[in-house]
């Protein structure tokens, strides 16, 4: 078969534009932060460092709140909504969408099913999906305090006015853009959209598994090992969630199926906020989201990120908890059959789900596999598994040339 890609022009002036703003760090208030600070190109657009979170602010020793996700596939991702389908369209009152489908009971998801009737949050972007476009997702790093710190939109103004580029938005938007602060910002933001749409850098689906799917490639026995782990439904499931096969239209697949999922990873102590017992991140129903706060079943869920370029990152989950793909794996293997393993002690007692308040516990998936198994069950992966999946998701990272092509080759 062969993959539908989007295709490659030439960038315009509005995405060369807003290239030069994405490594701008004089937009940042302490002149340090720019975009591709926490997004590495050499990173596949995801953090470079280790860091449960990032720094910035004023000082740059100010963290971040959650593990900053990767910018690649992001181009592809649907407006958020709460149902069946993309009914998030602009205009549409989330929270009104919520209470709609209050009771709607939650399928079960398995790899290669596809559950009837979903009624589940969708779409956005973010860890929390607050945001539906990629500009607005640009314009939040500006005004976060522990990321470019600016204070208003005025300042921002100033500061792409004094740029290099400045003589380029007066001649795409025209002069009174420049004079005018909401505009430019916006404007701005709207280039670094345009920057991540345009440039084949941000969705180029040249994996080694996309060249397996069209039959340029051939997966090594482990590799191949690992995929029918990453299918199996008893084992790994992680076709459930992270989607593995073309789409409809013949579409490289995206590794996601854009859902929200409670699956309780362990609370990260290294993280500041953390240090307060009283806080908890409940993702979608706040704190830094706030429109579904009431929404309780909902909290402590997150965003299903792709897993293209899994491999390269070193931080995984939205609290940055863990740090290789062998402890994620250990996470899944034995959260429910061992969880004396993964979670701390309290009063003689493993205290399961430790990142989420008392109440909401419940939320956490418990029936999807590999989440159904019970303490004392076999781990639904063995170490062999472990090794074979883990070669498989390497696969998964861009940048593979076939053998023969002219290129090194490699997975």
């Amino acid at each position: 078969m062969t993959l539908q890609r989007p295709a490659t022009r030439p960038l315009s002036p509005v995405a060369l534009l807003g290239e030069a703003i994405f490594f701008d760090a004089s937009l940042s208030a302490s002149r340090r932060l720019a975009c591709a600070t926490c997004h590495s190109p050499e990173h596949a657009f995801g953090p470079p460092n280790d860091l449960p979170a990032q720094l910035g602010g004023l000082t740059g020793r100010d963290q971040g709140a959650r593990a900053v996700p990767g910018l690649r596939y992001l181009d592809r991702t649907p407006n958020f909504s709460i149902g069946p389908d993309n009914a998030g369209a602009e205009g549409v009152n989330v929270a009104q969408l919520a209470a709609r489908n209050a009771g709607t009971a939650r399928p079960t998801k398995t790899a290669g099913a596809t559950p009837a009737g979903a009624m589940v949050p969708q779409g956005g972007l973010f860890w929390d999906g607050r945001a539906n476009t990629l500009q607005q997702q640009a314009s939040v790093p500006l005004f976060n305090p522990a990321e470019m710190a600016n204070t208003d939109i005025e300042s921002v103004a100033a500061r792409l006015r004094a740029a290099p580029y400045r003589a380029r938005f007066a001649a795409i938007f025209g002069p009174a853009t420049v004079a005018t602060a909401g505009r430019l910002v916006d404007e701005a933001m709207f280039a670094v959209a345009r920057f991540e749409i345009e440039d084949s850098a941000f969705h180029p689906y040249d994996s080694k598994y996309d060249a397996y799917l069209e039959g340029r490639a051939e997966l090594t026995p482990a590799e191949a090992r690992g995929l029918a782990v990453y299918e199996d439904p008893a084992r790994g499931n992680c076709a459930g969630c992270h989607l593995d096969r073309p789409s409809v239209d013949g579409m490289p697949p995206t590794f996601t199926d854009f859902q929200y999922e409670a699956i309780g990873v362990p609370r990260n102590d290294s993280l500041r906020q953390n240090h307060d017992p009283d806080y908890h991140d409940l993702g979608l129903c706040g704190p830094i989201r706030h429109d579904l706060a009431a929404e309780t079943r909902y909290c402590g869920m997150f965003r299903t990120p792709t897993l293209r370029n899994v491999a390269t990152r070193a931080v995984f989950f939205h609290n940055g908890v863990y740090h290789t793909l062998t402890d994620v794996l250990r996470f899944y293997r034995f959260r429910d059959v061992r969880p004396e393993e993964i979670y701390p002690a309290r009063d003689g007692r493993v205290d399961r789900f430790d990142d989420l308040p008392a109440q909401w516990r419940g939320n956490v998936d418990t029936t999807d596999p590999p989440f159904n198994r019970r303490a004392g069950d076999p781990p639904p992966l063995t170490d062999a598994d472990v090794a074979d999946l883990i070669a498989f998701l390497r696969t998964l990272t861009d940048g593979y040339h076939p053998a023969g092509s002219g290129r090194a080759g490699g997975s």
